[in-house]
């Protein structure tokens, strides 16, 4: 068996077509189905909470340099920020694309 058929450079279409109709495949290839990707993702508050808390106690005392008509507790306002991110366990965000689906779970 010679292999000058396919070394060879076509020369012109019909060459080209007739050689194509030799290596065709019977059917078609279907591409693989695409499934959605799903991420599913936990972020707990607690210890979130924790390494923000020693930053929110050292940077309260900026707070009294707002203007009066803002200005309230530093610390007060601190603790109250921990809390509103210690009241969010619980929560459940979920997102849809038309690729992924992305689940976030507070904890």
């Amino acid at each position: 068996m010679s292999l000058q058929h396919v070394t060879e450079r076509p020369r012109d279409l019909k060459a080209v077509r007739l050689r194509a109709g030799r290596v065709r495949r019977a059917r078609s290839a279907k591409p693989a189905p695409q499934r959605r990707t799903q991420v599913d993702l936990w972020l707990p508050m607690t210890p979130l909470a924790t390494i923000l808390a020693p930053f929110m106690m050292l940077l309260a005392p900026l707070m009294l340099l707002a203007p009066r008509m803002w200005r309230m507790n530093p610390y007060e306002t601190a603790f109250a920020v921990i809390r509103l991110l210690l009241s969010l366990g619980g929560t459940e965000i979920d997102v849809d694309t038309p690729d992924a689906r992305v689940r976030i779970k507070i904890l």
